[in-house]
C-alpha cells in the first residue's frame, strides 16, 4: 500500500529518478530557469531548495553535503592536466566545479536575505505531443 508515501513517482525506478532530479537540479543551477512539466519542478523544488538553504553559508561541510546530494564527481587530472589547472586552463575540468562555485558565489549570497521560497513555477501551457502540463521554473529575483 502507498498510504502516507506523498512522493511522486514520476512513472520511474527509484535510480531512474534520483538520476533524473539530479540532473534537472544540476541544469538549474547552471540556467537558474528551466522549462520542464509540473510533475517534475514540483519534485525538483523539493531538491533544489535546500541546496540554495545550504548555500547560504560557505563551510567545507556544506560543499560536501551538495556533492554527495547533487552526485558531483570531479574528473581525476593527470599530473600534466594539474599543472596546467593551476597555470589557468580548466578545460580538463567537467563543469560541475563551475556549477559548485557558481551555487556557492552566486546563489546562496543573492538570496542570503531571503528566509525560503528562492523557486517560482511559472505555468506556460500543455506540450503539443501528448497534451502534458509544462512550465518554467526559475529563481526569484
Amino acid at each position: 500500500m502507498r498510504h502516507r508515501k506523498h512522493k511522486s513517482r514520476l512513472s520511474r525506478t527509484l535510480s531512474h529518478r534520483k538520476a533524473l532530479l539530479k540532473n534537472m537540479a544540476k541544469s538549474f543551477f547552471m540556467h537558474e530557469r528551466i522549462e520542464t512539466t509540473v510533475e517534475k519542478a514540483k519534485e525538483l523544488k523539493k531538491v533544489v531548495e535546500p541546496l540554495i538553504t545550504l548555500a547560504k553559508e560557505d563551510s567545507l561541510t556544506n560543499r560536501r553535503r551538495a556533492i554527495a546530494s547533487l552526485g558531483i564527481q570531479f574528473n581525476s587530472l593527470t599530473p600534466k592536466e594539474a599543472r596546467a589547472a593551476k597555470a589557468g586552463d580548466t578545460s580538463s575540468y567537467n563543469d560541475d566545479r563551475q556549477l559548485l562555485n557558481k551555487l556557492f558565489a552566486e546563489l546562496g549570497p543573492k538570496f542570503k536575505e531571503r528566509p525560503g521560497g528562492y523557486t517560482r513555477i511559472v505555468r506556460t501551457g500543455t506540450r503539443v505531443g501528448d497534451r502534458a502540463s509544462v512550465c518554467i521554473i526559475e529563481c526569484v529575483e
